[in-house]
């Protein structure tokens, strides 16, 4: 009996034991448990397809949207002005070329009022920028119409824009190109132009200074160079005539002194 008993406690403490080591097993967390989980950013439902907070000050958010179904090349866009301290919400809406790349918010004129500009790809071969602006005053939107690249802007321009806020205004640069055709190259260059507003009117300054305004310098120099050369050429030939016709009449004074002696012997 005795055996028995001790055979039964030592069985009955194996399975304890084993047990217990089964739960410390589960309790160890893994190397993927101990992993931080980053929130992933929460997915756009159809027919929506881009979506970006702008959050101006407390309680004035601007929700900006694009939607659209059975196209990602055209559609709409929206821009939802939640006022949550007047309890005033607000939508604003427009088409849309392409697909939104990015959104800022701005107060270029400093008059308090925020603007929010979207900048589109459009659908074209060059990838070329569009930019919808808008200037908020309380629950309303005034329409800003965005300058297009004048003649001379748009010299070797090929897409490829990069759109920032520096100091309040709204920069925008991209590469220039030795021609505006599908196998133009890249020059190495940039044009960079800032933009303001004034009476809800777009000024445009540009900052850089273009490869081709150097290749216009550098020719104008070059033929100043010439020019300056020439004259300068010009100017010794004329100095050489003078000196050599100053020795001639030197050479024939001096015969002619000559002669007059020997008349007098």
């Amino acid at each position: 009996m005795n055996a028995r008993v001790y055979l039964t406690i030592l069985i009955s403490g194996l399975v304890i034991i084993t047990a217990c080591n089964q739960d410390a097993k589960k309790a160890v967390p893994s190397a993927a448990d101990m992993t931080v989980k980053v929130s992933k950013k929460p997915a756009i439902i159809a027919p929506f397809r881009y979506h970006k907070l702008i959050e101006v000050s407390p309680g004035q958010d601007y929700d900006v949207l694009s939607w659209g179904r059975a196209s990602t090349t055209i559609g709409a866009f929206l821009i939802l002005h939640s006022d949550s301290s007047g309890k005033k919400y607000t939508t604003t809406t427009g088409d849309l070329d392409g697909s939104i790349v990015d959104v800022y918010n701005s107060d270029m004129d400093l008059d308090g009022n925020p603007e929010i500009l979207i900048q589109a790809k459009a659908t074209d071969t060059a990838n070329y920028a569009t930019i919808y602006a808008f200037e908020f005053n309380n629950s309303r939107a005034n329409k800003l119409d965005f300058p297009r690249l004048t003649k001379s802007q748009r010299k070797g321009y090929n897409g490829g824009d990069n759109f920032y806020i520096k100091e309040g205004k709204f920069m925008r640069e991209f590469p220039i190109y030795d021609g505006n055709n599908k196998d133009a190259k890249p020059t190495g260059a940039k044009r960079v132009l800032e933009y303001g507003l004034r009476s809800n009117d777009f000024t445009v300054k540009q900052l850089s200074k273009d490869s081709t305004d150097t290749k216009t310098t550098s020719q104008a120099v070059s033929s100043s160079k010439s020019k300056s050369s020439s004259t300068s050429d010009k100017q010794q030939t004329s100095s050489k005539k003078s000196k050599k016709k100053s020795t001639e009449k030197k050479t024939t004074k001096k015969k002619h002194k000559k002669h007059r002696g020997d008349d007098d012997n």
